[in-house]
């Protein structure tokens, strides 16, 4: 990535405003034949060439290759890669790298969550008010700019500043750290969330869908908090799921 960034990278086009460069592919095509070497038994499941999108009974290695890729093209610092291997759905390991600060996050379920190999905790945050928050955008936000950045404006509304940093991996691993106390966004896909609900959940987090049930990386929407301001947040979206039901 770091070898790459800032040059004159080919990008595609997946959809009107969702990228793909060539080292996106370069480095998941590189990451599944190590795989096939290493654990030929093993499936894959990568945002650049598929594989199940319902959780297989198993291992699986959940990956992608740069989550933050339009910061990527546009030359802005904020990307990494994200992986998880899971066991029938559920992430046993993660590791998030950030290559720009060299800040590698890991993570083992029941063994706890480590920046840098140093163990790191959630935020004691008590209120909305006290919170830094963060979230993203889907791709199809254009079609959804109501519901989209209303509930966006809510979270302004009631806490004390709201952050919108282009990665969703990388947006978790921050409310792992304690550097950001919540997090919320709907339309993501296994290979966003996986490796970094594992490090919040191991940094002593709380994890949960839109409606307060229980997390799965297949599940499409998350919210991540401490865990103190979690009720707070599943209240500020229901409210505005009754607003635009009317």
């Amino acid at each position: 990535m770091l070898e790459k960034f800032g040059t004159d990278v080919r990008v595609d086009m997946k959809g009107a405003i969702d990228l793909v460069t060539e080292v996106d592919v370069a480095i998941e095509r590189e990451f599944r034949a190590m795989i096939a070497e290493r654990f030929p038994e093993h499936l894959v499941f990568g945002e650049e060439m598929g594989g199940s999108a319902t959780a297989p009974e198993g291992l699986c290695w959940v990956f992608d290759p740069i989550d933050g890729t339009t910061n990527f093209a546009h030359g802005l610092p904020i990307f990494c890669s994200s992986l998880a291997l899971e066991v029938n759905g559920e992430a046993q390991v993660a590791a998030v790298y950030d290559p720009t600060r060299k800040e590698l996050f890991t993570a083992e379920r029941g063994g706890g969550a480590f920046l840098n190999g140093k163990p790191m905790r959630v935020s004691s945050q008590d209120t909305l008010l006290e919170s830094v928050l963060v979230t993203g955008f889907p791709y199809d936000v254009h079609s959804r700019v109501a519901e989209i950045v209303g509930l966006f404006g809510q979270f302004v509304g009631r806490a004390r500043a709201v952050r919108r940093l282009g990665s969703a991996a990388i947006d978790l691993c921050y409310v792992a750290a304690g550097r950001l106390d919540g997090f919320w966004e709907r339309d993501l896909n296994a290979w966003d969330i996986s490796g970094g609900a594992l490090l919040v959940h191991e940094a002593g987090g709380t994890l949960s869908n839109f409606r307060g049930e229980a997390f799965s990386s297949r599940g499409r929407d998350v919210v991540a908090s401490n865990g103190r301001i979690h009720p707070a947040m599943l209240e500020v979206i229901a409210g505005h799921a009754r607003t635009l039901a009317g």
